[in-house]
């Protein structure tokens, strides 16, 4: 599939999705390799063991929800190729379901190693992807749509799928 699938389509049907994606995954990595030895402090046992499992699986099953609701039930390509904005179904609890989808699912395959200092990781790859989405597709997004957008970022979430705000 091309970037652009139209013509006159105003963004990139990919964005920077790609590189903040690779960008999370190998902080995870990092971190991940760490705690096998300098962070190997950090590793917990017992019932603490289960409950950081059980937390990522469940991160992981959310995550993947998330980004399918974003990226193959939500028809945002028509929206991208049309030059629309989507601000309807998963796009009304968050603004970035298919990088949130993403960020959630490798928080949950990082807690998954059971080290408690591994939970830096999530916060550091959410800083990742806020700094990539301000400085590129949400300035595109203003630039394009205007106080329609900047009415949406004031009521939806960027990464952390909630009830939007009246």
């Amino acid at each position: 599939m091309k970037n652009f699938v139209k013509e006159g389509q105003k963004l990139p049907l990919y964005g920077v999705g790609p590189v903040i994606v690779i960008a999370m995954a190998v902080v995870s990595l990092l971190g991940i390799l760490l705690s096998g030895n300098i962070l190997k402090s950090g590793s917990v046992a017992g019932v603490w063991k289960y409950i950081f499992r059980i937390g990522g699986v469940l991160l992981i099953l959310l995550g993947v929800f998330i980004w399918y609701m974003g990226a193959l039930r939500s028809g945002m390509d028509e929206n991208i190729a049309d030059n629309q904005l989507k601000t309807d179904g998963i796009y009304g609890w968050v603004r970035n379901p298919m990088y949130s989808g993403w960020w959630i699912l490798i928080s949950g395959i990082v807690l998954m190693w059971c080290n408690v200092w591994l939970i830096s990781v999530p916060l550091i790859n959410w800083i990742i992807l806020t700094i990539a989405l301000k400085r590129t597709e949400e300035k595109w997004l203003l630039d394009l749509y205007g106080d329609r957008y900047a009415l949406y970022l004031k009521k939806v979430n960027r990464c952390i799928p909630w009830k939007r705000k009246q």
